[in-house]
């Protein structure tokens, strides 16, 4: 699993508190299950509870959560995407120390795709895909959708905020 290792990283350098005392940042994974269909291949997808865990933090909680923000918008994007597919998203405690500490544990659903590749020989090679990223909004103007040469639709789009998922074009078929 990369994900966890990428995320320590991510508000290590973040977050300065956690810079100077990184043993304050303890990280752990809870009710996770690996995932395969039926399909020819040995790939499969994890499936996991990511429990982080911020000791004795002196800090706002803001400066954990937007540099967390940001790095689920790059690995973990459907996170942030609906507040109905992600009614329970993400989840946090507070335990209070006192007037200036608190422990903070912050909980995340995460997945992760595995790719096995069969290779001559007989080895296998792992192979872990990026998440797939979001592409800005079109630019404000007019635009036009052909296929082929036929005009299919035309509108005018003003300047949006967010992104769209970046998918290949299906196949044609016929």
């Amino acid at each position: 699993m990369k994900k966890p290792d990428s995320l320590r990283a991510h508000l290590l350098a973040a977050i300065p508190q956690l810079r100077r005392s990184p043993d304050q940042l303890l990280i752990f994974i809870d009710q996770g299950s690996a995932r395969s269909t039926a399909a020819r291949g040995l790939s499969f997808e994890y499936r996991y509870t990511l429990n982080l865990m911020l000791t004795d933090f002196a800090g706002s909680p803001d400066a954990v959560f937007i540099p967390l923000l940001a790095w689920l918008g790059v690995h973990q994007h459907e996170l942030l995407a609906s507040f109905e597919q992600n009614a329970e998203g993400i989840g946090f405690e507070v335990d209070v120390i006192d007037a200036g500490k608190v422990d903070l544990s912050i909980t995340l659903p995460l997945t992760e795709r595995v790719i096995v590749k069969g290779q001559p020989g007989g080895q296998l090679l792992v192979e872990y895909p990026q998440e797939q990223q979001l592409e800005p909004f079109l630019p404000a103007g007019t635009w036009q959708l052909y296929s082929g040469a036929e005009l299919l639709a035309e509108w005018q789009s003003t300047e949006q905020e967010g992104g769209d998922l970046a998918m290949p074009h299906p196949p044609r078929r016929g």
